[in-house]
């Protein structure tokens, strides 16, 4: 499991998705796609690698989806995105 979830964050707007529902709202798949500035079906393939990699869960909502992080994902692969992303957010900083 740990390869699934590192290939999924391994994509910018998939790091990017996650940053975005680090916050533990939802967030409509219409958002994530403004945000990101990706289209509806470029954003439903990223957002289908997160749920199947167990990283985000989804519900139907009329035509779109909403997204948020998975609260069932275990502590220790939590931990793994966490560290992801800090340094993800190191690099940012160093190259801003």
């Amino acid at each position: 499991m740990i390869l699934t979830i590192l290939s999924a964050l391994a994509e910018r707007t998939r790091l990017q998705a996650i940053q975005i529902l680090g916050d533990g709202e939802e967030h409509c798949v219409c958002e994530l796609m403004e945000r990101l500035e990706v289209s509806q079906s470029r954003m439903s393939r990223h957002m289908k690698v997160l749920k199947e990699a167990g990283l985000v869960i989804g519900r139907r909502d009329a035509q779109w989806v909403r997204y948020r992080s998975n609260p069932a994902l275990a502590p220790e692969y939590r931990a793994v995105v966490q560290a992801v992303l800090a340094v993800e957010h190191a690099d940012e900083m160093q190259f801003a």
